[in-house]
Formats: C-alpha cells, sequence, structure tokens
C-alpha cells in the first residue's frame, strides 16, 4: 500500500483524484494535507515525513496581477522542496505544470521554474520525480472564471446569465477522470526524472463548447431529455454540465400525466442515446441504492407509493432529502459522485422507475457502494 499526499486536495484536480484513491483502500492510504502546511514548517515536515508518493497539484492560475501567480506557484514549490530537504525525503514527486510552460507569461514561467526547483531537489535526495505537462482541464465542480471555461459556461447556463466568448480558438481538453487516471497510472508504475506530456482527448472550439452546453440546457434542463452523444467528450461535457445544476431548486421534476377513462400514461425517460429502463417494486421500510457512479448517468422516478431519495456529494457531510409520492409522479436524477439511495416511507408497495444511459456491464460496472 502507498501512503499518497496531495497539495491541493480540495482544489479542482485534487478533490477528484482524493476521491478516486479512496475507492481502492487496499491499494492507498491517503494522507490529509491542508494548505497551512505552507506556512508552517514543522506541520509540512511531518505531512511529507508520511508520504510515499506527493502529488503536488497546489497553485494559482488566475489573479488580477501576473506577478502575484508567479511569486505564490514559486513559494509553494519552495516551501514543499525546503521541506523534502529538511526531512531527505525520498517520495515520489508528482508536479503538475501546464502546456503554458512556454508561453511568454508569467504563469507558464511559474510553472516551469517551479517544476525544475522541485526536480532539482528530488535528485539531490535519490527521490523519483515526474512532471506532468497538462492541457486544459474540465470536469465536475470546477470553479468558474478561475479553472476552465467549461466552467464558467455550465455555471452561466445554469444561472440564468448569458455566456459570452471574448475570443474563439481550438482548445486541447483532457476531462479530469482522464486525467485523474494518468496520475494515477505516473504514481502505480513511476519512471526516473521524467517529464510526461499528458495527452489531450479532445479539441475543440470555445463556440463549439458553448453551442454543446446550451443544447444541454434546452434538452436536457428545460424539458428533461438526455440528448445523444457522438463521442466520450460529448457525454463527459454534458455529465460536467449537469453538476452545476441546483439541485434543490431543480428536483423534484413533476411529471405530465395523460389521463383518460382507461388509466393515465406518463412518459418516465426520452433519450436519444438510448439507455436502459427498468422498475422496481419495494416494500415498506426497505432501502436500495448507496452507491455512486463516475460516469453514468440515471434517473429514479416514483410511480407508486412515498419515497424518500436522498444524495450525499462525495466527500461532503450534506445531505439532500427528496420525498416524491405516486399521487404526483415526479423524478430526480443522479449526478456523478452523488452517493444516493432510495427508501419505502409509506405503507403501501413502492414502484420505482430507473433509468440508466449504459447497459450494466460487471466487468467495468462504474458502480461504487458507500452509505448515504
Amino acid at each position: 500500500m502507498k501512503k499518497i499526499g496531495i497539495t491541493g486536495q480540495n482544489g479542482f484536480v485534487g478533490k477528484h483524484l482524493y476521491n478516486i484513491l479512496g475507492i481502492n483502500p487496499e491499494h492507498f492510504e491517503r494522507i490529509h494535507f491542508d494548505r497551512e502546511y505552507f506556512n508552517v514548517p514543522a506541520k509540512m515536515d511531518e505531512f511529507v515525513r508520511q508520504c510515499d508518493v506527493i502529488v503536488h497539484l497546489a497553485g494559482m492560475n488566475r489573479h488580477e496581477d501576473p506577478q502575484v501567480i508567479y511569486d505564490t506557484n514559486i513559494s509553494l514549490a519552495t516551501s514543499l522542496a525546503e521541506a523534502m530537504a529538511r526531512t531527505q525525503s525520498k517520495a515520489h514527486i508528482l508536479f503538475s505544470s501546464s502546456t503554458q510552460e512556454e508561453r511568454d507569461n508569467l504563469y507558464g514561467r511559474s510553472k516551469k521554474a517551479a517544476r525544475e526547483k522541485l526536480a532539482e531537489q528530488a535528485a539531490k535526495n535519490g527521490a523519483t520525480f515526474t512532471g506532468l505537462v497538462i492541457p486544459n482541464v474540465f470536469g465536475p465542480f470546477g470553479q468558474p472564471f478561475y479553472n476552465s471555461v467549461v466552467a464558467t459556461f455550465c455555471h452561466q447556463l445554469t444561472h440564468n446569465e448569458i455566456p459570452h466568448i471574448d475570443k474563439d480558438g481550438e482548445l486541447n481538453l483532457i476531462y479530469v477522470n482522464e486525467l485523474v487516471s494518468f496520475i494515477v497510472q505516473s504514481i502505480e508504475n513511476p519512471g526516473e526524472g521524467e517529464v510526461l506530456i499528458v495527452p489531450h482527448t479532445a479539441t475543440t472550439s470555445v463556440s463549439q463548447i458553448l453551442m454543446l452546453l446550451t443544447l444541454y440546457r434546452d434538452e436536457y434542463l428545460l424539458k428533461g431529455a438526455i440528448p445523444a452523444f457522438a463521442n466520450p467528450f460529448e457525454r463527459n461535457l454534458f455529465n460536467t454540465y449537469r453538476c452545476y445544476i441546483d439541485m434543490r431548486s431543480h428536483f423534484p421534476v413533476k411529471f405530465k400525466q395523460h389521463t383518460d377513462p382507461r388509466g393515465s400514461f406518463v412518459e418516465v425517460m426520452r433519450a436519444s442515446g438510448g439507455g436502459q429502463t427498468s422498475f422496481s417494486s419495494t416494500h415498506p421500510g426497505i432501502v436500495r441504492g448507496n452507491h455512486f457512479h463516475t460516469r453514468k448517468i440515471e434517473r429514479f422516478a416514483v410511480l407508486r407509493g412515498e419515497a424518500l431519495i436522498q444524495l450525499r456529494k462525495i466527500g461532503t457531510d450534506e445531505i439532500l432529502d427528496f420525498q416524491l409520492s405516486g399521487n404526483e409522479p415526479a423524478y430526480v436524477d443522479m449526478p456523478v459522485w452523488y452517493t444516493h439511495n432510495i427508501k419505502n416511507i409509506g405503507s403501501e408497495e413502492l414502484l420505482t422507475v430507473f433509468w440508466i444511459n449504459e447497459f450494466f456491464d460487471i466487468s467495468d460496472p462504474d458502480t461504487y457502494m458507500e452509505t448515504v
């Protein structure tokens, strides 16, 4: 088992890496890190001593004064390097740099200088160093107006704001799950003093991103339909978009019932990309679920009985409670990285319909058990 510490574990990429490592507790032990450690040498030393691997993700990429970006990134790398020197740590250091390294700006220069500083200290200690030059990253829970244009557009299109394109152009992108997978592979198979160019997985324009996200707003947020995806990038972009919706104000969504003398008809899901629809009956007091997904799109719809659907974002304590009734058929969608369950809180049998965008594959289930 490797003991892994992540500077910036509460940041965008850091949270995803921290959560992924938590799925495999038999392989990885996570060593807690707090940003204050950078300013307290004793705590920084204690953190470094515990780690077999340190993934240095902490940094700054936006500020009104570029010099502040440069000074901050150099300071953070220096703090870590000095702790390595004091403790004579031989931990494998992975450093997240950027494709802007070679650009003539202070951010790019700061990433290159920080990488070289940590590589030099690792060499002095006889430790392994891996520099990761990373393209533009997008994914759930990115900070709008900071992490990426994708995060900004997603926030605006879910909060009644109008996005604007300042400058169109092509972007090389990688989904955060794909980046984390690359980092985990680098942890498990360390090289010797390598600088690795992390390959992008999609290339598209800013205007194309906005077009797709606007489509997702119109089809999903306004109509409740799941759009078709031409490739994994579009699915990943859609899952990113969904995570910016205000769950409390949007769900549960009531179905439109069509009633005649024969009874009633309710369309549960309209999906251009297909998927799997199923239903279950649940006895009073029984709970189903308590798991989460990292890529799947799932909808729970209550048609009969009384249900409590609960969701909790992985890594947080807040629980979202939704009470649904068959008297007013409604649904709740499960975002990626939210563990969820459904409980029959009524006195009669609960009838629930489930839709998921891909068929169950026992060799790749994308289903991780965790109690809400």
